[in-house]
């Protein structure tokens, strides 16, 4: 009688303990699944291979990944920096990862048009999305994807997130990166593009397996007139 009434006391002690310690092993995981140790390399080191190109290399059944060369930072055009920043994240150079207010306003537009009609993700999030994570969805992965944001805010700078954007992001089908793109699209040096290349390049940015630059659709030339129209209020590093 005694041992079974000390056992109804301790079982339920003995459950919550495991189930904390469940609870622990996976935050354990969870924190240790971000790709900590890469992060504060990325100021410096040159990015050839980033998870979005392994899905597609996997995808399209490739032995190799797609080719993509490193461009350095002055010998790409500083217009093709301000139309990503422009279209892209306007509050780049001010918020730290995470742009709340126009996060919000994605929402509201969503939920009202119920599809996605507007994004939320900053550079910051698209870079860390495609550097080390894939184009599945799920509240797992999203939480990883801003934990590993906030990461890269911390631990690099303005510059070298950009550097690092236009270097590693897909411009179209087996196109990555500034150099492949400027090439495949315009056949030039990505320090050669004019200032509409740079434009357009940077309105096909939200669906490169659609849209082209090169090509003069009603898509492109919207886009890139709107962003040609915002090129002379973005301040490349401001101070602050």
């Amino acid at each position: 009688m005694e041992l079974g009434f000390l056992l109804e006391k301790i079982l339920p002690f003995i459950k919550r303990r495991k189930s904390l310690s469940i609870i622990f092993y996976l935050v354990f995981l969870f924190y240790f699944s971000i790709p900590a140790f890469q992060i504060p390399l990325l100021d410096y080191q040159r990015t050839y291979v980033s998870s979005l190109m392994e899905q597609r290399a996997i995808e399209h059944l490739m032995i190799f990944y797609p080719h993509q060369s490193w461009e350095s930072f002055g010998s790409i055009n500083q217009n093709l920096f301000r139309a990503i920043v422009s279209m892209e994240d306007g509050n780049f150079f001010n918020h730290k990862g995470v742009d709340w207010e126009e996060l919000e306003k994605s929402m509201r537009l969503n939920k009202r048009r119920r599809r996605a009609a507007r994004g939320g993700s900053t550079i910051t999030m698209q870079l860390a999305k495609n550097l080390y994570y894939t184009t599945n969805k799920s509240v797992f992965r999203k939480a990883k994807e801003l934990l590993t944001t906030f990461r890269i805010e911390k631990e690099v700078s303005k510059k070298g997130i950009l550097h690092q954007y236009v270097n590693i992001i897909e411009w179209g089908d087996g196109v990555f990166g500034i150099d492949e793109a400027a090439d495949k699209f315009f056949g030039k040096e990505p320090g050669e593009l004019t200032t509409t290349e740079c434009a357009k390049l940077a309105a096909v940015i939200p669906s490169p397996l659609v849209h082209q630059p090169n090509v003069n659709s009603g898509y492109v030339r919207r886009r890139s007139g709107i962003i040609r129209g915002r090129l002379g209020d973005v301040i490349l590093f401001p101070e602050k």
